[in-house]
């Protein structure tokens, strides 16, 4: 690991002006993927700003219809809080099958969206219930949010501040997890509400995506029968040492037709 300049800003703004200060410099929120890209020096910011001293990023509070869970709030916290269980049981769900007990005490829903792996949890739920993030400067929609592996439409130095979820009729989420890692080789979140929502995380090329063929399905008919025989491309799909593409293709009819019987 090369050597880094450390900053520890108190509020949005002065994580901002550190930022723009350093041609090159990295928000650090858990630390989950940073320090590890950083140790085997695939990432060597000049500086490292830590977002963990800014009151106000941590958090769960409802505001009418909607779950607010601020950025820097841990896995562990969604997983175990109320007000996420009462409302949107299938976030709390998807929050306690990411990791083990040491990464959900320390990574974050903000820098995990920040990050946007390809076989992330937190990507299927913003895009399966229909999120919305909330950043420093503005609101992007979770279907304006993801644009690719890795990648987000966040501008140069933009801070998430908190992520607004809806909340749904019903929702539920299946997981076929890597057993050593436990990312998802395919995560499905179906969501009914104002609409019908399936999104896949950790099958496809282009990362998180909707299945909007099962979405239609559903919206006719709300039940896992509805979408049988229904699958995506294998051609679309990741491949890998840990499963081919067909096989991940295979894996988000599956459990797109669990997560819709589970909610009979």
């Amino acid at each position: 690991m090369q050597a880094f300049d450390y900053v520890r800003p108190t509020d949005l703004a002065e994580a901002r002006k550190a930022y723009e200060a350093t041609g090159d410099a990295r928000y650090i929120a858990g630390g989950q993927t940073l320090l590890p890209v950083m140790k085997q020096r695939l990432a060597q910011p000049a500086a490292v700003i830590d977002l963990g001293g800014i009151a106000g990023l941590s958090g769960i509070r409802v505001e009418g219809n909607a779950l607010i869970v601020g950025a820097m709030t841990r896995h562990a916290d969604v997983a175990a809080s109320a007000d996420v269980r009462r409302l949107i049981p299938a976030l709390a769900h998807l929050a306690g099958l990411i990791g083990d007990p040491q990464v959900r005490n320390r990574g974050t829903m903000g820098g995990s969206l920040a990050n946007n792996d390809p076989s992330a949890d937190y990507p299927a739920a913003v895009l399966g219930l229909g999120a919305t993030v909330l950043t420093d400067s503005r609101s992007i929609t979770a279907d304006d949010f993801f644009d690719g592996l890795f990648a987000t439409t966040l501008e140069e130095g933009e801070i998430i501040r908190a992520i607004s979820f809806p909340v749904p009729e019903r929702a539920a989420y299946e997981k076929f997890p890597h057993p050593a890692s436990r990312f998802a080789l395919v995560g499905v979140m179906v969501s009914k509400g104002a609409g019908v929502r399936v999104a896949a995380t950790g099958a496809g090329q282009a990362g998180v995506f909707r299945v909007s063929e099962m979405e239609a399905a559903l919206a006719k008919d709300f039940s896992a029968k509805a979408i049988e025989g229904l699958s995506v491309s294998p051609d679309d799909m990741i491949a890998d040492m840990h499963a081919p593409g067909a096989y991940r293709a295979q894996l988000v009819g599956v459990l797109a037709r669990r997560a819709v019987a589970a909610l009979q």
